[in-house]
């Protein structure tokens, strides 16, 4: 008897990619629409299909299963192909330019590779990405200068924009840094406006904690030469702590710090379908990339 094929319904798989993204199912089933139900109905089908269960229950929440885990790793992959496959099919000729800016250390880090299969499937559809502070990425885009920018931001929920991303931030340093228990704690930043420049300074005054700023430069190579030079501390997406350095914590009286997260917005009014595309390519490239697995 022949093997049967997997049960790789695209729409099985992204219920299952949501409901790991929002860390169970009753988030999943308000992004997707659906009900709570009906979310567990295909949950059901795709662990009747593979023969095996996806999820487990784990105290309150949910865990992945090893097969579960299996799956997962690629499930995410197989819905990207199959999005930019539909996109080169079915929006092949689309053209024109988009003009998108986005915070550097964000494009540094996760952008490039969303871009590259966005340009990949619109060939004729002219990229012009501008990276800068959030803040004066939204005086630009209430001018008009743009037609979509990412920005960070404190959450927000979904008052205004499309979250894409989380960011938990961290305290790093490296291991040739000197900090005096009883001094002011050293700080490399970038200048203001940035988001994580204030968000340091809030929570050290919140803390009671003194501090001093001793290297400011507006390139994410330029805080990050500083720091692992041992000249002081910054405060870094955790997935952004490097080679060399080290998450800093109560150890050395830092506080801790809250998310951040960052946010998709559309000028207002009809953007052009090319500008269409491309926001509805990074939401379904990003958003709840970021989000842990249930548990």
């Amino acid at each position: 008897m022949p093997t049967p094929l997997p049960p790789f319904d695209l729409d099985l798989l992204r219920t299952f990619v949501t409901i790991v993204d929002c860390g169970g199912f009753t988030r999943a089933a308000e992004r997707l629409g659906r009900t709570q139900s009906t979310i567990s109905l295909q949950i059901k089908r795709l662990e009747d299909g593979l023969g095996k269960r996806v999820f487990e229950r784990k105290g309150n929440g949910l865990a992945l299963t090893p097969e579960g885990e299996i799956l997962f790793a690629s499930a995410r992959r197989l819905l990207q192909m199959a999005n930019e496959t539909c996109a080169r099919l079915m929006e092949p000729d689309v053209g024109g330019t988009v003009r998108l800016g986005t915070p550097e250390d964000f494009a540094t880090v996760h952008l490039p590779d969303v871009l590259w299969r966005f340009a990949r499937a619109h060939p004729q559809v002219n990229l012009q990405v501008n990276c800068d502070f959030t803040a004066n990425l939204l005086d630009g885009f209430s001018r008009g200068e743009y037609d979509l920018i990412l920005c960070k931001r404190e959450p927000q929920g979904t008052s205004a924009g499309t979250r894409v991303w989380r960011e938990p931030l961290v305290w790093a340093g490296s291991a040739r840094l000197l900090i005096d228990a009883g001094g002011p704690v050293p700080l490399v930043l970038a200048p203001y406006p940035d988001i994580y420049r204030k968000r340091a300074l809030d929570a050290l005054d919140a803390a009671g904690r003194p501090w001093r700023i001793i290297y400011t430069s507006p390139s994410l190579a330029g805080v990050q030469a500083a720091v692992r030079a041992g000249l002081g501390i910054t405060i870094l997406p955790k997935e952004m702590v490097v080679a060399g350095f080290h998450i800093l914590g109560a150890e050395r009286g830092l506080p801790d710090l809250a998310d951040t997260e960052v946010a998709l917005y559309r000028a207002p009014g009809t953007l052009p379908k090319a500008a269409d595309l491309l926001a509805e390519h990074i939401v379904r490239s990003l958003e709840g990339a970021h989000g842990s697995v249930p548990g």
